[in-house]
């Protein structure tokens, strides 16, 4: 994916938000309820940061009514944009597979508690 259309993604409402909050994995759900979201324009943002590889599907946990939901976990730590003479540039700092991997150690503790 191109820098322009990148930042035009990271740019859409909501998306940034998003991206915050699922330093950890969360549902659909969870996001519309923690950002103020309707349910389905937190899907859809979903699958655009999906698509655009910032987030990443993790998994599936027990929702509070006992349904398996789909958790998604943001798949960057940071964002740099800057402006050259010949265009704009956005690099992206994935997050460590170690990390990644912690946690779920973390979430799977977690849910058997």
């Amino acid at each position: 994916m191109g820098s322009v259309e990148l930042l035009r993604v990271l740019g859409n409402k909501y998306n940034a938000e998003i991206l915050d909050a699922t330093h950890e994995p969360k549902s659909a759900q969870e996001l519309s309820d923690e950002l103020g979201i309707p349910i389905a324009t937190s899907y859809r943002r979903i699958e655009e940061l999906t698509e655009a590889n910032l987030l990443k599907l993790t998994g599936r946990e027990f929702s509070n009514e006992g349904r398996r939901t789909k958790v998604y976990r943001r798949d960057i730590d940071s964002v740099a944009i800057t402006f050259r003479s010949d265009g704009l540039e956005v690099s992206l700092e994935e997050r460590p597979e170690v990390e990644n991997s912690l946690v779920n150690v973390w979430r799977d503790l977690k849910d058997t508690q």
